[in-house]
């Protein structure tokens, strides 16, 4: 999967085929997260960090905006609903 992207990396960086395969598996895997699972993944790591539930949610509506495939923009109340259902 995805032969062309992992010959291009073994030929313009110091990656090995198989640490080539891995980095392109992660990067997809990192992409193929849904809009919800994003939400709340961020919203664990903003609170790790101490910050609070009104930053975080302007801080994740505003990075939903520059996500690879950007998803409907959602509300500040759409967010809090994705991570306290």
């Amino acid at each position: 999967m995805h032969e062309e992207l992992v010959d291009h990396l073994t030929r313009s960086s110091p990656l090995s085929r198989g640490e080539a395969l891995r980095v392109v598996q992660d990067v997809l895997a990192y992409f193929d997260e849904t809009t919800e699972d994003y939400v709340r993944r961020r919203h664990r790591e903003l609170r790790a960090q101490g910050l609070v539930n009104s930053g975080i949610f302007e801080r994740i509506t505003a990075d939903l905006k520059y996500r690879a495939v950007a998803p409907p923009e959602l509300t500040l109340r759409q967010v809090r609903r994705i991570v306290y259902g």
